[in-house]
């Protein structure tokens, strides 16, 4: 009886775990990056609409900060 078959597949399952423990860290880095990316890009927003922005003639919106996503 043989069990090369149980060790094949027992190594090609501890491969595909070891890779997926590598590169979900970086995954969960970069959607937590957008995500304070986006977070500043809509507090911008928010400041350069409110009524005091408008009333100082704050113009950031136009200048593009809108366009750092």
């Amino acid at each position: 009886m043989s069990y090369l078959h149980y060790v094949i597949a027992a190594y090609a399952v501890f491969a595909v775990v070891l890779l997926w423990d590598f590169i979900a860290p970086g995954v969960q880095v970069r959607q937590q990056l957008r995500a304070a990316r986006l977070r500043a890009v809509r507090g911008d927003a928010a400041k350069a609409t409110s009524p005091d922005a408008l009333l100082r003639g704050d113009d950031r919106l136009e200048n593009g900060l809108e366009k750092r996503v």
